[in-house]
């Protein structure tokens, strides 16, 4: 089908307007953070970085900042670990329930996170707390991964339908057994995709909010949470620019690697096509 350069330029245009929509603001929160000025502006009249320095010497910072990496740390964690395994088992055997299975793993991206931190802040309180275990790390942790597997289950899964299992069983032929060829055959071929499905859950993880807010105990706060907490606060207003500008980046860099992973590996699997059909 064949566009007229009427329906070109719109469309152009519509694009540029809808980028421009998302990015401006973001580009707006960066540049304030390096706004001299207490108060956000625009233009900025004067470039300054006291409010980096300020953020990272703010204690509240620092904390949330490592609350927010030691949970997106374990919540990756567990999704690779339970994400790979249930590909695994959905993409090489056929048992009965095999697509409730598929749909119950990933029906927790889908489900609002208002849903899922009621859920397990109600699990929590009536089921843990009885026993001993109440709201804290572990609670955010556990939400999070709900969520983070389906990032690495997806990723793998795909991976794994794509993959010649001639090569395995060629290996195991060869005296390979399991755990060998697992590591130097199978592992190998998907693995582009298993560090792609780490990364944005690390990444989903980091900037999560609002099942944080449900599972968090009092006190307890990631770096979003600082943020929504410090938001109607007028002397933190620059501060607050500063962490939204280091969440934006930080962001951005595990999605840019997981697509430049999940490119390079179609790349590659095309030129062994090409090697396979000459």
């Amino acid at each position: 089908m064949r566009f007229s350069s009427l329906s070109k330029n719109t469309l152009r245009a519509l694009t540029a307007l809808i980028m421009a929509a998302v990015y401006v603001p973001l580009a707006l929160v960066i540049m304030n953070s390096f706004n001299a000025a207490t108060s956000s502006s625009f233009p900025v009249q004067e470039f300054s970085t006291k409010w980096w320095v300020a953020a990272w010497n703010n204690q509240g910072v620092r904390e949330a900042l490592w609350t927010s990496v030691k949970v997106a740390f374990w919540a990756t964690l567990i999704a690779l670990i339970l994400g790979s395994m249930v590909a695994f088992a959905l993409s090489r055997y056929r048992f009965f329930g095999r697509n409730t299975v598929n749909l119950l793993v990933v029906l927790p991206i889908a489900l609002p996170g208002i849903v899922t931190g009621v859920a397990f802040s109600n699990t929590f309180k009536n089921v843990f707390e009885p026993l001993g275990i109440n709201l804290g790390l572990f609670s955010i942790i556990v939400g999070h991964a709900t969520f983070c597997i389906v990032m690495v289950f997806n990723n793998v899964q795909a991976r794994l339908g794509q993959m010649n299992r001639g090569l395995e069983e060629a290996a195991m032929d060869m005296g390979a057994n399991v755990f060998r060829t697992f590591f130097q055959v199978t592992f190998p071929g998907f693995r582009a995709a298993f560090v792609a499905g780490a990364l944005l859950a690390f990444a989903l993880s980091f900037d999560e909010v609002v099942v944080t807010t449900f599972t968090a105990a009092p006190g307890t706060e990631t770096l979003p949470i600082w943020i929504y907490n410090n938001m109607a606060r007028p002397n933190q207003a620059p501060v607050v620019n500063v962490i939204a500008a280091v969440l934006i980046l930080v962001s951005m860099i595990p999605v840019y690697l997981s697509q430049r992973l999940t490119g390079a590996d179609q790349l590659e699997r095309k030129a062994a096509k090409q090697r396979k059909a000459a």
